[in-house]
């Protein structure tokens, strides 16, 4: 009974340890839904180079995951997809202010399968529907917005507006012909397969699309979330971002 005991014991010790290992390797990556497929080709690359280090990753709309994150989700690393909700987190002390900084950059673009004819914003009063993220959390919807604002379309668009959770689901709309055509960025409308660019919206229309970084409070701790954040920095993984359309500096 004695030898039985201990040897469950062992292999209860063993299973705890190795769990503990997985998870002591393991970077929480919290990151804007616009960022998933780049991202996913940066932390292949860096897993093949460093074999220690796993990621779980949550791709979703900035606001959602900065109101994750206060609630206290596990998160190493936040990426957003604009300023507002990086300073939000930095008023509640979430993040590491000294790790703040600006990852990479984008742009807002109209994106559809409508055979209508649409150059500019002046031509969406035409259409029938139009999607767009919900402004309240979703950055591109924001910059949407601002963009329709102060374009004066405001009332035009009155009831045309589909909202999406977040800009894939935007992006989606269009792709399936749901909305005549999905305010995105550039980044997302070049993975789309049958969506096509209509226009760029002006950028005297919204503020610069940038994405802020930083790691958490939590995150600052971490040896590997403190590497991953050093090496996101570098030329490779700037190489793959230019590869997916965002713009570094």
């Amino acid at each position: 009974m004695k030898q039985l005991l201990h040897t469950i014991t062992t292999a209860l010790l063993a299973i705890m340890l190795t769990a503990t290992s997985a998870l002591a390797g393991q970077v929480n990556l919290s990151a804007a839904a616009s960022m998933k497929d780049a991202l996913n080709e940066i932390t292949a690359a860096y897993e093949a180079t460093h074999p220690d280090t796993t990621f779980r990753k949550n791709y979703a709309a900035s606001g959602a995951l900065a109101g994750q994150i206060e609630q206290g989700a596990p998160a190493d690393l936040f990426i957003s997809a604009n300023v507002k909700w990086m300073e939000y987190l930095k008023k509640q002390r979430l993040v590491e202010l000294s790790s703040v900084r600006t990852f990479a950059f984008n742009e807002l673009v109209f994106a559809g399968t409508t055979a209508k004819k649409v150059t500019g914003m002046n031509d969406l009063p035409k259409l029938g529907k139009i999607g767009i993220g919900s402004p309240k959390s979703v950055p591109a919807g924001e910059y949407a917005m601002q963009a329709i604002v102060k374009s004066g379309l405001q009332q035009k668009l009155a009831g045309k507006l589909i909202m999406a959770k977040d800009v894939r689901e935007s992006l989606m709309y269009a792709e399936l012909g749901e909305v005549d055509g999905s305010f995105v960025y550039r980044t997302d409308a070049l993975l789309a397969q049958q969506a096509k660019i209509l226009f760029v919206v002006p950028g005297k229309l919204y503020p610069q699309i940038s994405y802020p970084m930083a790691l958490t409070v939590t995150g600052a701790k971490k040896t590997n979330a403190k590497s991953f954040y050093a090496w996101l920095k570098g030329n490779e993984a700037q190489t793959i971002l230019k590869k997916y359309g965002f713009s570094v500096k």
